[in-house]
């Protein structure tokens, strides 16, 4: 009862925002989710086969079925929503629940991106007021900043796009960087291999697939490696710049002075406006607001900026609101063109 009462405040709370209630279908194709997030994913849903052979599964996140609904129903233009509901999910800690209650709320289509970012945050902390804490902490990233380091960094371009694709993976990033720093993944022998390789296909029919590739892009894959080498020492360079980068972490007034301390110290040809961030106070209501260069690394379809609020309850730290902004999502689920989304997500 208390749960309901709870979950009521907030979503009147959302409400009054300007957001439209929708409802969600608690069960999708099982692709849409695979294609998305990878088959490693797969060991996390419920999944089951209808009896036309489809395979469904519970949703397991609300976000991906709410910009499903986007773009099945040929939505266009701005759309201001919210919904409530459960998502299933399995964990690899047997203490976490399958069972999620959420509320999420989105700004989909619309082209004012930083209002928009700024009235999510906005909006986040007012769902707080229904709730009892001592105090708090809203924590801002923002990836496209770390995007816009990589394309300045002297690397090849395939690993720019590597350390950008797998910057929510955070073990598996910090094992990229060690191995950018010392060529560890090069093994001589394999190189032998591969050119013997590289010379048979050259003779081969290009158009031929070959692990879900064709040959001819495997050759042009196999000569931009050969044409765009990279040395222990530039590695180590860029590896470190990388790891200072993440390491910025500040009240969010300072966050633009001290990024473009650290991109002068380290020659970088870019400069970031304070105005860029979303909020520029240092403390709202009972929440401290910081910037951190590292945060956004728990979901893989974030763009843009990322933000989560924890706050202190009964002696204890929750993470109670996480969101972000995910411009390619539909893109990426089927759409013809890019489309901007922002939204959060708060967990009861």
């Amino acid at each position: 009862m208390k749960l309901k009462s709870l979950s009521e405040k907030i979503l009147k709370s959302v409400k009054s925002k300007g957001f439209k209630y929708i409802e969600l279908p608690s069960v999708i194709e099982s692709n849409h989710i695979v294609q998305r997030s990878g088959e490693n994913f797969r060991k996390l849903i419920f999944s089951f086969t209808d009896q036309n052979g489809n395979e469904l599964c519970l949703r397991p996140d609300l976000t991906i079925v709410s910009c499903l609904r986007y773009l099945e129903n040929n939505l266009k233009g701005k759309e201001k929503i919210f919904y409530y509901g459960q998502a299933y999910r399995k964990s690899q800690d047997k203490k976490n629940s399958i069972i999620r209650n959420q509320i999420g709320f989105e700004i989909i289509g619309s082209q004012h991106e930083k209002n928009d970012d700024k009235e999510i945050i906005y909006t986040s902390i007012k769902t707080l007021k229904g709730i009892k804490y001592s105090s708090g902490v809203l924590t801002i990233g923002n990836i496209e900043i770390f995007n816009l380091l990589l394309s300045k960094l002297d690397i090849p371009k395939r690993w720019r796009l590597r350390l950008s694709r797998h910057f929510w993976r955070e073990n598996y990033f910090n094992d990229l960087l060690k191995r950018l720093e010392t060529n560890s993944d090069v093994d001589p022998t394999i190189v032998e291999v591969d050119q013997k390789r590289y010379f048979k296909m050259l003779r081969d029919d290009h158009s031929i697939i070959v692990a879900g590739r064709s040959i001819g892009e495997i050759l042009k894959r196999f000569n931009d490696k050969i044409k765009d080498p990279r040395r222990i020492s530039k590695g180590q360079k860029v590896s470190k710049i990388i790891k200072d980068f993440l390491k910025i972490k500040c009240p969010i007034n300072q966050a633009a002075k001290k990024i473009n301390s650290f991109f002068e110290k380290k020659k970088i040809n870019l400069v970031v406006d304070q105005k860029y961030f979303p909020i520029s106070n240092n403390k709202i209501l009972k929440l401290n607001v910081i910037f951190s260069a590292s945060f956004g690394r728990q979901l893989e379809y974030y763009t843009g900026m990322v933000f989560k609020i924890d706050i202190k309850c009964n002696s204890k730290i929750k993470n109670i609101i996480n969101g972000g902004r995910y411009d390619n999502l539909i893109l990426d689920l089927g759409a013809k063109k890019k489309i901007p989304a922002v939204g959060a997500a708060l967990n009861l």
